[in-house]
């Protein structure tokens, strides 16, 4: 699921705050390969440079990303 999320953000070029909201309860429930913290990563990178647009103005998808560093 966590694949799923990112590559839609990356092609929309946006992240809603429902798949911000997926991401968390993914992340809460351990649901998750290796792999997809990478993806994670590369999601939070995107989002700081401003090539990812998020719907939510909250700290929530630091606070999610920084847990699972």
């Amino acid at each position: 699921m966590i694949r799923t999320l990112v590559e839609s953000a990356f092609q929309t070029g946006y992240l809603s705050v429902e798949s911000e909201g997926l991401l968390h309860q993914v992340l809460a429930t351990k649901c998750y390969q290796s792999g997809d913290l990478a993806l994670l990563a590369d999601l939070y990178d995107a989002v700081m440079a401003g090539k990812i647009k998020r719907e939510g103005a909250s700290e929530r998808l630091r606070e999610l990303l920084t847990q699972y560093k």
